[in-house]
């Protein structure tokens, strides 16, 4: 009995080296709930870059990378709480995350006051931008994405628009930067509408901003509550007015087909120059094509990281915050060219035009 208890006890001390053999980063996505689809791209993306990183010989001269995915379920008191263990039980340096403006903020907020660095793959509020040092986006901002609608529409020789977004900050920073895009390009924005979020039915909303007789209606929804909205507005007959989605697979990747069938919209670029051999292992591995737009962005997420991790030499929080500054200046991700500006926000994101015209197609 004794010579089996020392057996286990040296057993248990002969592992604690490799347990400590790991270097833990942390993630808070959407794994439930309206953008789970999202989220769970999102998560894809992660794990195909740990499998590569550990494949190659991990971090810091042979430490695995992990790391912890937690579900927000799409609710910021949630995020917050996984937010918080990943910092105080898990005392992990990196958190990557949330999908949402409206939760990322606040988990953002957190992080930075935690002194954890931040990385933000989906979220594009211009608040974001405010959040501090420790905080970096991979993902260009509202400005951004709304001024390239804005133009795209205008474009299309659209003039009048009724814009629908989601009441948070997402939607706030959507409606207001494309209203100011749109109307110094000669657009007029007849009706704006803030959904509340969780709603079974959207029709008031719709027949609002029908009364504007749009020539396009212009939405960015989250992936169940947009299937609803494109439901409702095939059911209602809107879809004989053309509609425009900003960020189009997260708008559509959720609804029916025949319900999205003809609408045009812009995408987050999918894949960069660099980014062919990453496509190449996400269809191997899950044996389909890319789900949504997202999750290029947390592949080269956990990318930057580790290549943060080497560069500093360490674990560290604030290390790994100088070395992003420095590695995020012309780093080549698979979701393109990444460099930070001043306020570590990504300074050039490429888009696509689309449209569904029996399938996803570029124009």
């Amino acid at each position: 009995m004794h010579k089996a208890l020392l057996a286990a006890a040296c057993l248990a001390l002969t592992s604690m080296p490799a347990l400590a053999q790991e270097v833990v980063l942390g993630a808070v996505l959407p794994l439930s709930g309206a953008s789970a689809t999202l989220g769970d791209d999102q998560r894809r993306g992660i794990e195909l870059a740990v499998d590569q990183i550990n494949e190659k010989g991990g971090v810091l001269g042979g430490q695995k990378l992990r790391v912890i995915v937690e579900d927000s379920g799409g609710r910021a008191p949630s995020a917050l709480d996984a937010a918080k263990k990943l910092v105080t039980v898990d005392k992990v340096p990196v958190v990557i995350g949330e999908y949402s403006s409206g939760i990322t903020i606040p988990v953002g907020q957190y992080l930075v006051q935690e002194g954890r660095v931040h990385l933000n793959i989906g979220s594009s509020s211009g608040k974001i931008r405010a959040l501090g040092d420790g905080s970096f986006s991979l993902i260009g901002l509202d400005n951004v994405s709304s001024g390239f609608a804005a133009q795209d529409v205008v474009d299309n020789k659209w003039k009048k628009a009724a814009v629908i977004v989601p009441n948070n900050a997402y939607g706030q920073g959507v409606a207001e930067q494309f209203q100011k895009a749109f109307a110094a390009l000669g657009g007029e924005v007849v009706s704006t509408v803030m959904y509340t979020e969780g709603q079974t039915t959207y029709r008031r909303e719709l027949q609002q901003m029908e009364r504007g007789a749009p020539d396009v209606y212009v939405y960015s929804a989250y992936g169940k509550e947009a299937a609803t909205i494109n439901r409702e507005s095939f059911e209602l007959g809107l879809n004989a007015t053309p509609w425009y989605a900003i960020y189009l697979s997260m708008c559509t990747t959720d609804a029916d087909p025949k319900f999205v069938q003809g609408q045009y919209g812009l995408d987050l670029n999918y894949i960069g120059p660099d980014g062919a051999a990453y496509e190449a292992a996400y269809k191997t591995k899950y044996s389909e094509p890319f789900k949504t737009s997202f999750n290029g962005y947390g592949y080269d997420a956990v990318m930057m990281a580790a290549a943060a991790i080497d560069k500093a030499g360490s674990a560290d929080p604030k290390a790994i915050t100088a070395a992003l500054k420095e590695i995020g200046n012309g780093y080549k991700g698979a979701t393109g060219d990444i460099t930070f500006d001043a306020d570590r926000q990504r300074s050039n994101q490429p888009y696509l035009k689309l449209k569904i015209e029996d399938g996803v197609q570029q124009r």
